[in-house]
């Protein structure tokens, strides 16, 4: 007698089941549903993947808010990096992201209103959930339960919401407004490091920037997308105006430009070194720093005016970008007229204005 082994499920059969049995809301059958995805996952063709990401992504709002929640989010994202559709999977997997961050900052309300003021928030630690700790938290169990498990969990919520940010600019635009200012609060508490989510719902698309260069008295219309930070940011426009020819300087290298602008996905870190061509500022003649983002950059009058100036020191930074998924651009628009430039100039401070046209010494 030949003996066969039973060919396992696809993915498509266990998603199948796994919306049965929320939809039936059968718990014990629903946890075996899921952990039977889960397992499946890894060894799914993308064929499989990219039908599976949104289906995924549409039963996370009837996921209990106490149950594993982030790591359905999370085999979505898996999906959509395998090819599913980001915008597909973007309204579930965000809404929960909006809706966890919104409850951490409760959590951290309700603590230090019972705690007092200035009382230290306690580390995000899942086994740290006791009876005493809910308590504190105050409301019904299952309230304050959802509030500290949000408080655990918020930094888990980061790989699957990259996912579909990164994916699409439609995305990040739909989505940025809601959840910036979440995400910033909660990280400005300063026990969860939300870095990579700030800096992807900061990330602008198809943004006019007027750049006003101080020393040439000349001023430019950029138009800047996927850049995740502003070291890319000063690489790209380097290579614009320096490399175009439009204004003096070394120009950076095509490697470092490559690295910043390929469509392809980075393939681990390189050695390429950038190397700074200005000193980046703002209208008023404060710093913006290259470790900022481009959001960094104020808007006057509905539009965002960077000044580039003659770089203080040498500077130079590791080429890579940010985001090793989203290529940056920068694309020189319009060489503004004299008479443009001058009014440009004129919105900044008196001491960036006096230096328009000036070559320093």
């Amino acid at each position: 007698m030949i003996f066969r082994r039973k060919k396992a499920a696809g993915l498509g059969a266990l998603v199948d089941e796994l919306e049965q049995a929320v939809a039936a809301r059968d718990g014990e059958r629903t946890e075996r549903a899921f952990g039977a995805v889960m397992q499946g996952l890894p060894e799914a063709p993308d064929g499989e993947l990219v039908p599976a990401g949104p289906r995924l992504a549409a039963l996370l709002p009837d996921f209990p808010p106490v149950g594993p929640r982030p790591y359905l989010a999370h085999a979505a994202g898996y999906c959509v990096e395998r090819g599913a559709d980001p915008r597909a999977c973007a309204g579930p997997v965000l809404d929960a992201v909006r809706r966890d961050l919104a409850d951490a900052l409760e959590f951290a309300a309700r603590w230090r209103a019972a705690q007092g003021a200035g009382a230290e928030l306690p580390e995000p630690d899942e086994e740290s959930i006791d009876d005493a700790l809910l308590a504190r938290v105050g409301g019904d169990e299952y309230e304050a339960l959802r509030l500290a498990l949000a408080w655990c969990s918020v930094e888990n919520w980061q790989p699957p919401a990259l996912a579909v940010l990164l994916g699409d600019a439609e995305v990040r635009r739909r989505h940025r407004a809601a959840l910036l200012p979440l995400c910033q609060e909660v990280a400005a508490l300063e026990a969860h490091d939300l870095k990579c989510l700030a800096y992807a719902l900061a990330v602008l698309d198809d943004e006019p920037v007027i750049v006003l260069h101080r020393p040439s008295g000349k001023a430019f219309e950029v138009r800047i997308g996927g850049i995740g930070d502003n070291f890319q940011l000063h690489t790209l426009l380097a290579h614009v105006l320096v490399g175009g020819g439009h204004v003096p300087g070394v120009a950076p290298s095509a490697e470092s430009v490559r690295l910043a602008t390929d469509p392809a996905p980075a393939q681990g870190r390189t050695d390429t070194v950038a190397t700074g061509a200005f000193e980046l500022l703002a209208p008023d003649g404060g710093r913006i720093w290259n470790e900022g983002l481009p959001d960094d950059i104020p808007v006057v009058e509905g539009r965002r005016l960077l000044v580039l100036d003659e770089p203080l020191y040498a500077r130079s930074w590791n080429a890579d970008r940010f985001f090793p998924n989203l290529p940056g651009s920068a694309e020189l628009t319009r060489v503004l007229t004299d008479e443009e430039a001058r009014s440009w100039f004129a919105r900044t401070s008196a001491a960036v204005a006096r230096g328009q046209g000036q070559e320093k010494s």
